[in-house]
């Protein structure tokens, strides 16, 4: 690694932190730090540690911009060659013509054609600009990091060793709360942003990028004031397999259902609830109202949303303490479950559809499965609430069969206690409780958990917590303090673990297959070939559902630990 570059980032480490973690497969190193401008940073200490909770990081993807784009966005085709060049002197254009894999955040995990290319020189690109034209105004691909601060919406180059943003959109009226990414919007409104104040808005990234203002341009705008819900925005997502369809969650637990081409500010008003503990649908009369939908979810604030990948199944979960699972076309709740203790925080997906991670105020990271109905297993490891979990579906480990039978899933959760910790989800080895007399021990047994469970939940069911000593536990591989400050969220790209504190500052740790390498190589069968692993373009076998080019890590130095073999976790 480049000595300058690394002397930064010791020096930006504040004590007792290293710019490291082992796992099994290798050590993950601390590539770079994004964050916010300082004026910002001390201007969110005058500010309740509660609006500092609503902080958000997403990953976002731009292709090319297609020629069909350029009247839809005024400012690509009305903005001089002065005004460009201004912009670019502002924002730079470290991305080129990378691309990267996404996460949205609030909703669900994609991926986007190609991947981002880092060596293991700390902070440095291997490639950058293809022309002046893509690095001017941001027509060419590019990755970038959207993150959230008090009342500014920041804007960073995910490729570049630059710390602050490039791009920061301030608010006047309220904060931004929550937003999400849609790689493929055919109007180029690709970024959904949801305010302290309830009001939503649809936006261009690239336009936003190629404005130098401050100010949100070319912006749609819903729930104008509050006028249809003006309790704060919780989560925005965009459902996938759907063509400008998303939808927003609030903090009186209801959710609403959008759509993109429809205007944002029709007059209309939805019954009352009329028992705010019951799940119920209520549709506008008119076919030109937007929001078209009405859900009320839950009593109490719906505190995070995902769709599984193929947009099937919507999972919410909230201040009640509760997971819900819906089938999101014919609007019917399949099945639910409490958390053991308090409200839960952060849910999310498997890349198959198959499980579904949740994680709150009982410190606990529980693992439910859809075919079963229930939680599974449940990891403790966290000394405080768990504010975010996710799959890593770029990580695979070997298979002693070589017929993708023994799935291993990568987990990672994030929590208030600064600590990142990962799992390594073996359901085929996993130790399954048998049934025991009441008072009585349990009893173990090896295999799937349909052979020793209840039959499955009739729709709509929403259970209790079971008895802990009725699930299988989960200890972490690796658990690592990243940050000083509270962990607000995770996410997994193929190159890195990025993690994000309430403070707004990001880390990125670059896979070990990535940090001590040369240059990624693109060869003639479609893979890019990193040092001795492989990033392929497809997703393995075990994923039933296919979205986009989904990729996966196949590194040579993998380990996979079943739960019976995890008998020490890595501390570093």
């Amino acid at each position: 690694m480049a000595t300058s570059s690394s002397s930064a980032i010791n020096s930006q480490q504040s004590p007792g932190l290293k710019n490291y973690f082992k796992t099994p497969e290798g050590r993950y190193k601390l590539l770079y730090e994004k964050t916010h401008p300082a004026a910002a940073l001390h201007y969110s200490h005058g500010k309740s540690v509660a609006q500092l909770l609503f902080f958000q990081l997403t990953v976002a993807y731009l292709k090319e911009k297609p020629a069909s784009q350029n009247s839809a966005t005024p400012s690509a085709s009305s903005s001089s060659s002065s005004v460009r060049s201004a912009a670019a002197r502002l924002l730079g254009g470290g991305n080129g013509s990378r691309a990267l894999s996404f996460v949205g955040g609030n909703g669900v995990s994609r991926t986007g054609p190609g991947s981002s290319r880092l060596t293991g020189n700390l902070g440095t690109s291997t490639s950058s600009s293809n022309g002046p034209q893509s690095a001017n105004n941001y027509d060419g691909k590019g990755s970038y990091i959207v993150f959230n601060t008090v009342d500014t919406l920041f804007i960073s180059d995910l490729n570049s060793q630059e710390k602050d943003p490039i791009k920061s959109i301030h608010f006047n009226n309220s904060n931004p709360v929550c937003h999400s990414f849609e790689p493929d919007a055919k109007d180029g409104h690709d970024l959904l942003i949801g305010l302290q104040s309830g009001d939503v808005y649809t936006v261009s990234l690239r336009q936003q990028l190629q404005d130098p203002g401050r100010k949100l341009v070319g912006a749609q705008h819903y729930n104008k004031d509050g006028s249809i819900n003006n309790s704060r925005c919780t989560c925005v997502a965009w459902v996938p397999q759907t063509e400008g369809t998303f939808v927003v969650a609030h903090a009186d637990g209801n959710l609403y259902v959008y759509e993109k081409s429809k205007d944002g500010n029709t007059d209309i008003t939805f019954p009352a609830v009329k028992d705010v503990t019951q799940f119920s649908v209520a549709h506008a009369k008119s076919s030109k109202s937007n929001p078209a939908a009405r859900w009320h979810i839950c009593q109490g604030s719906i505190n995070s949303i995902s769709f599984s990948v193929d947009g099937a199944y919507l999972a919410t979960v909230g201040r009640d303490g509760y997971l819900r699972v819906f089938d999101f076309l014919k609007e019917q709740l399949l099945f639910g479950g409490k958390s053991y203790y308090g409200a839960l925080l952060c849910c999310t997906w498997s890349s198959d559809g198959k499980y579904l991670l949740t994680g709150g105020e009982d410190d606990l990271v529980q693992v439910w499965s859809m075919e079963e109905r229930k939680i599974v297993a449940w990891g403790e490891g966290h000394n405080s609430w768990v504010s975010g979990v996710a799959f890593d579906s770029y990580w695979s480990a070997p298979n002693s069969d070589g017929t993708g039978e023994n799935t291993v899933y990568r987990l990672g959760s994030v929590g208030q206690d600064t600590q990142l910790l990962l799992w390594d989800l073996a359901m085929d080895e996993i130790a399954v409780p048998l049934r025991h007399p009441s008072g009585g021990s349990p009893t173990f047994s090896s295999g799937s958990p349909s052979a020793h469970w209840d039959n499955i939940t009739p729709n709509g069911t929403l259970l209790p917590a079971p008895s802990m000593r009725d699930v299988p536990k989960l200890s972490p591989v690796v658990a690592h303090r990243v940050h000083v400050e509270p962990l607000s969220g995770l996410l997994f790209t193929n190159e890195s673990i990025l993690t994000v504190c309430r403070e707004g500052h990001v880390k990125i740790w670059v896979r070990p297959s990535h940090a001590d390498t040369n240059p990624a190589q693109s060869n003639s069968s479609g893979e890019v070939g990193i040092g001795n692993a492989t990033v392929s373009k497809e997703r393995p076998a075990i994923s039933s559902v296919k979205v986009g080019a989904n990729s996966s890590l196949n590194s040579s130095t993998s380990t996979s630990l079943s739960f019976k073999q995890q008998s020490s976790v890595l501390f570093s």
